[in-house]
C-alpha cells in the first residue's frame, strides 16, 4: 500500500507541471494574429462543420450555445431569472461540441449570450433584459455561473479563452447615448462608477471568481454598448488580470450593414452617406479606418499589448451591393493592426443574413423548412465574391 501511495504521489508531482505548462500555452496561442469565425447556430455543430471552417484556414471559432435545444428555460444556465447550477445534460452537450472542434483542429472561445439577469433578447420575446445592470445580486450569480463553468471546462484542450458575455450594454438604459463623445462617455462613467452599470467592475468580479478555479485560461471581455469599437474610450484603465483579451465588434455604420437596410426600398449604400449617431455621415474606407482605430489607440495609451486586442465580430448584410467592399475595408484595417478577428458568421442555420457563402441571393425555401422543423441545414455553400475578402485572408 505504501508503495502504491508513493507511486501515486510521484505521478501527481510529475503530471501537475505538465498540466500547468499545457494551460500556459493557451495564452501563447494569442501571441500571433488568429483568424476565425463565429458559430451562433441553433443546433450543436458536428465535427465536419468545424473541419470545413478549419480547412478554409481558420484557427479559432467563437462559439455560442443559447440557441441549442435544452429541457430547461436557458441552455446550460438553467434559468436566467435565478441561477441554481449548471444543467448537467447541457454541459455534456457542450463538451461533445468542444471535442468536435478539437478533432477538427480548431481552438474555441466560449461565449454565452445570456447571464443571470441578462437573458438574450431573442430568447426573451425580443425584450432587452437590463436586470444585470440594475442589481448586483445578478453580478454574484453571474460570477457563480462562470466559476462553475470554468471548473467544468478548464482542462478541455480546445478552450482558447472564456468570453464572459456577448455584447453587454449597461449603457443602453442608463442614460448614455450610443456613440456619444468620449467626453460624455467619461462623464457618464464617473457618475456610474461602482454602481451596477460599471462594466469594468462587473468584469473584475467575474474574473476573480474564474481565477479561483482556473488561474491560466485567457479571458475575453467585450466593450460596452453592444461591444462597440468606441465604447472602450471611457474605461479609465485596463483590467488588472494580465491574461485578458479586449474585444470589440464592427458593424458600423449599422444603418447600412444591418438586416433592416436590406428591407428598405432604397437601401443606404456603402460607400456612401448614411445615418450615424444622429447625423448623416459619409462612410468609406477612410471613415472605417478612423473608427476602428479608436480601440487600438486606447489600448496603446493604456499600455495594452497588441496581441490582447480582438475584433470578435464584424460583418454586413450579404445582399448589400457594397458588402464585399465593406468587408475588404474592415479587413484591410485589421491586417495593418495585426489584430485577431472572427467574422460573423459561419454557416448559421437560423439566419442567413451574413452567411457569405450563400452569395447575395435569397436562400431556397428548404433553408427555412429545416429551421422550422429544427432539422440540420442542408443548403449547399460555395465560393462567392461576398466571401472572398474573408476567404483569401483565412487561406494565407
Amino acid at each position: 500500500m505504501r508503495q502504491i501511495i508513493q507511486t501515486f504521489t510521484f505521478l501527481i508531482i510529475i503530471l501537475q507541471p505538465l498540466s500547468l505548462a499545457a494551460m500556459a500555452e493557451k495564452m501563447d496561442f494569442w501571441l500571433q494574429p488568429q483568424h476565425g469565425g463565429n458559430s451562433f447556430n441553433r443546433l450543436p455543430p458536428h465535427q465536419d462543420y468545424f473541419a470545413t471552417l478549419h480547412n478554409y484556414g481558420a484557427s479559432w471559432v467563437r462559439l455560442s450555445w443559447d440557441k441549442w435545444p435544452t429541457k430547461q428555460r436557458d441552455f446550460l444556465l438553467g434559468n436566467a431569472d435565478g441561477y441554481q447550477g449548471l444543467v448537467k445534460e447541457d454541459v455534456a452537450t457542450l463538451k461533445t461540441v468542444l471535442d468536435n472542434a478539437q478533432a477538427a483542429g480548431l481552438k474555441v472561445v466560449i461565449t454565452p449570450l445570456s447571464l443571470p439577469g441578462m437573458r438574450w433578447s431573442q430568447n426573451n420575446s425580443g425584450q432587452f433584459d437590463d436586470r444585470l445592470w440594475q442589481n448586483k445580486r445578478f453580478w454574484q450569480q453571474s460570477a457563480h455561473y462562470w466559476r462553475d463553468l470554468a471548473e467544468a471546462l478548464k482542462n478541455h484542450p480546445a478552450i482558447a479563452a472564456y468570453n464572459i458575455i456577448n455584447e453587454p450594454a449597461p449603457e443602453k438604459m442608463g442614460g448614455l447615448a450610443e456613440h456619444a463623445s468620449t467626453a460624455d462617455m467619461q462623464k457618464w462613467y464617473q457618475r456610474n462608477q461602482d454602481g451596477a452599470r460599471d462594466l469594468p467592475a462587473f468584469y473584475r468580479e467575474v474574473i476573480a471568481a474564474i481565477r479561483e478555479v482556473d488561474p491560466l485560461t485567457p479571458i475575453m471581455v467585450d466593450s460596452g454598448w453592444f461591444a462597440a469599437a468606441d465604447a472602450l474610450s471611457y474605461w479609465p484603465q485596463p483590467l488588472e488580470d494580465k491574461r485578458v483579451l479586449y474585444s470589440v465588434h464592427m458593424y458600423e455604420p449599422y444603418a447600412a450593414t444591418s438586416a433592416p437596410n436590406a428591407k428598405r426600398k432604397t437601401p443606404w449604400p456603402y460607400p456612401g452617406t448614411v445615418p450615424y449617431a444622429g447625423t448623416q455621415q459619409k462612410w468609406d474606407a477612410q471613415r472605417v479606418a478612423e473608427y476602428l482605430a479608436l480601440p487600438f489607440d486606447w489600448a496603446k495609451a493604456q499600455g495594452i499589448a497588441k496581441h490582447q486586442m480582438v475584433v470578435g465580430e464584424f460583418g454586413c448584410i450579404r445582399s448589400l451591393a457594397g458588402c464585399p467592399q465593406y468587408l475588404e475595408d474592415v479587413l484591410t484595417v485589421l491586417d495593418k493592426q495585426q489584430a485577431h478577428w472572427a467574422f460573423y458568421s459561419f454557416r448559421e442555420d437560423s439566419w442567413d443574413g451574413m452567411d457569405y457563402e450563400l452569395g447575395s441571393q435569397k436562400v431556397p425555401w428548404q433553408y427555412w423548412q429545416a429551421a422550422e422543423k429544427n432539422l440540420p441545414d442542408t443548403v449547399p455553400r460555395r465560393a462567392t465574391k461576398e466571401f472572398e475578402p474573408i476567404r483569401k485572408r483565412l487561406d494565407q
